[in-house]
């Protein structure tokens, strides 16, 4: 069994951290826990007190990338998953991937689908899930999942890897393992990077994951300050000519809706 740690990324004092953690230590099968932070404060620390998880701090201000390489680099195993403090994960996260490498060695990025945690808000992104599920479904063809061309494929109409559900082969792939100029869509960037190296991308179609929308999200954030339809433009001007750009953006703007 490959040793896998949850780096969790801990960002001042959210009122979701606690559960995440419980999440994480309901685990069916063996991993590490460590919380990494670039806000230490005592509201972490006592968090890392009560479930015994090392803290480490990254200096500097907090950005998005640095923190996700920072949790990345931290990780002393071969498996990271850089873990949301908003998120949940069923208790079987972990021995599916360990299922999924004993299966193909040569993985080097699992995923899986998500829950929404509020079931008020499933009825409100139940059709964007449903296209990212559809998006993905080329990755069902796991025996050709190693070639670039299919990995790309289901990147072109958008992003539709729930990037908390991913995990790494942190010895195949180096450090960084993120390195983009953008700040909403450097997962889709880094995604995109990543179809171009060796190694299979596997995707179990099951709610790993439970991904909680909320006030204070980034990517909220994002949509309200036109950062991400400008960086969304950009990731599809590498793919496309730019008049379909502009049809694909017509269409895609529609998901903003859901953070409504």
């Amino acid at each position: 069994m490959l040793s896998h740690t949850f780096a969790i990324c801990a960002y001042q004092d959210s009122p979701y951290l606690e559960a995440c953690i419980q999440s994480l230590r309901r685990q069916s099968a063996a991993s590490r826990i460590i919380l990494c932070t670039s806000t230490p404060g005592s509201y972490i620390q006592a968090l890392a007190d009560i479930y015994d998880i090392p803290v480490y701090v990254r200096e500097g201000k907090s950005d998005i990338q640095e923190d996700w390489n920072f949790a990345y680099h931290m990780a002393a195993s071969r498996l990271v998953t850089i873990a949301h403090q908003d998120d949940c994960y069923h208790k079987d996260y972990v021995k599916s991937l360990q299922a999924a490498w004993a299966k193909y060695p040569d993985t080097t990025v699992f995923m899986t689908d998500c829950g929404i945690m509020k079931k008020e808000q499933v009825q409100q992104r139940g059709m964007m899930l449903f296209i990212k599920h559809l998006l993905r479904l080329p990755l069902q063809l796991t025996f050709w999942a190693n070639r670039e061309g299919l990995k790309k494929l289901i990147l072109r109409l958008g992003n539709p890897v729930i990037c908390p559900s991913c995990t790494y082969d942190k010895e195949a792939l180096g450090e960084p393992l993120f390195d983009s100029s953008f700040k909403f869509a450097l997962d889709w960037d880094t995604m995109w990077k990543l179809a171009g190296r060796p190694g299979r991308f596997v995707c179990v179609e099951k709610p790993l994951l439970y991904y909680r929308i909320h006030e204070g999200a980034t990517t909220k954030a994002c949509i309200q300050n036109h950062q991400r339809s400008w960086e969304e433009a950009a990731m599809y001007e590498k793919m496309w000519p730019k008049p379909i750009v502009k049809i694909l953006m017509f269409f895609y703007q529609k998901a903003y809706q859901a953070y409504d």
